[in-house]
C-alpha cells in the first residue's frame, strides 16, 4: 500500500479525499485513510486486550485452588452430595450421637481385652503382695498358735480383706474403713506386719489363735505370774491402758521390740 499522489505544476502532492490522504492498495483499489479513526480503534483494542489479560490472570489465580483435581465432574458431584445433607435432620434424628457412640464402642471393643488382661495381672500382683505380707510376717511366725503355713493361712483368711495394695505398698484398714497408722512412727502408715498385729489385737477371738504366752496383748490375764516368761510386743504394750501396763510389769511381763 502506497500513498496516492497527484502532480500540480510539476510537483507531487498527496491526493486528499474528504480531508483524508488516499492510499492505493496492492490490488489497485484506492481508499482514503482515516488516521484519527484508526488511532481510536487501536486505543480501543489495546484497552480490550488489557481487560482480557486481567480476566485471564484472575481466572488462573482462582484455578490454582483446584490444583490436583483430575476429575472436575466427580468433584462437582461430591459437592452436590454434601450439599444435599440436612444437618438439622441429622441432629433431630440423633444420627450424630449414634455415630459418636458407635465410634466409642469400636474403640472400647478393641481395647477391652487389654484392659481385662491388665486388671487380671493387677489382681494377681496385689494378691501376691498381700500373700507375701502374711507369709513373711514376724508377728504371725512368733505369736500364732498354729505354726508355719497353717498360721499364715488362718491369718490371711481372717484379715486378708483388711489389707490393700496402694501405690505398690500394702496398706492396712481397720473395721471402720480407716487406714491403720503406726504406733511406733506416729503420723506414718503402719507397715504390713504392724497392721497385721494391730488387726489381730482388735480381733475379739484373738485368744483362740495366739499362743497362750502373751496372747491377750491388752492385759496381763494370760500367762501372767510365770516368772517373767509372759511377753508382748512394743506395739501391743503401747496399746494397753496405763493400769494394764502397770499390772503387766508387776506380774513379770516383758516387752519385746
Amino acid at each position: 500500500m502506497k500513498l496516492k499522489t497527484i502532480e500540480v505544476e510539476g510537483k507531487q502532492y498527496a491526493e486528499v479525499q474528504d480531508g483524508k490522504p488516499v492510499y492505493t492498495h496492492d490490488d489497485g483499489q484506492t481508499v482514503a485513510f482515516d488516521a484519527p479513526g484508526t488511532v481510536a480503534t487501536i486505543s480501543r483494542l489495546n484497552g480490550e486486550a488489557k481487560t482480557n489479560r486481567e480476566r485471564a490472570e484472575a481466572a488462573e489465580g482462582k484455578l490454582k485452588g483446584f490444583e490436583g483435581i483430575d476429575d472436575p465432574a466427580a468433584a462437582l458431584k461430591a459437592l452436590s452430595t454434601i450439599k444435599s445433607f440436612d444437618d438439622k435432620k441429622l441432629m433431630d434424628a440423633g444420627e450424630v450421637d449414634k455415630i459418636k457412640a458407635e465410634a466409642i464402642k469400636a474403640v472400647e471393643d478393641k481395647y477391652a481385652p487389654m484392659v481385662k488382661d491388665n486388671e487380671t495381672l493387677k489382681g494377681q500382683l496385689n494378691s501376691h503382695l498381700i500373700g507375701g505380707a502374711f507369709s513373711s510376717s514376724k508377728f504371725i511366725a512368733e505369736k500364732f498358735a498354729a505354726e508355719g503355713p497353717a498360721g499364715v493361712e488362718i491369718a490371711r483368711a481372717l484379715f486378708g480383706n483388711s489389707l490393700k495394695v496402694e501405690e505398690g505398698k500394702v496398706v492396712g484398714y481397720d473395721a471402720n474403713g480407716g487406714k491403720i497408722y503406726s504406733r511406733a512412727r506416729p503420723g506414718e502408715l503402719a507397715t504390713a506386719d504392724e497392721a497385721i498385729e494391730l488387726l489381730v489385737e482388735s480381733y475379739p477371738h484373738k485368744n483362740h489363735i495366739l499362743k497362750s504366752s502373751g496372747a491377750n496383748g491388752t492385759g496381763a490375764g494370760h500367762g501372767a505370774g510365770q516368772g517373767g516368761k509372759n511377753s508382748v510386743s512394743r506395739t501391743s504394750f503401747d496399746g494397753m491402758k496405763p493400769d494394764q501396763q502397770s499390772a503387766f510389769i508387776r506380774e513379770g511381763g516383758t516387752v519385746t521390740d
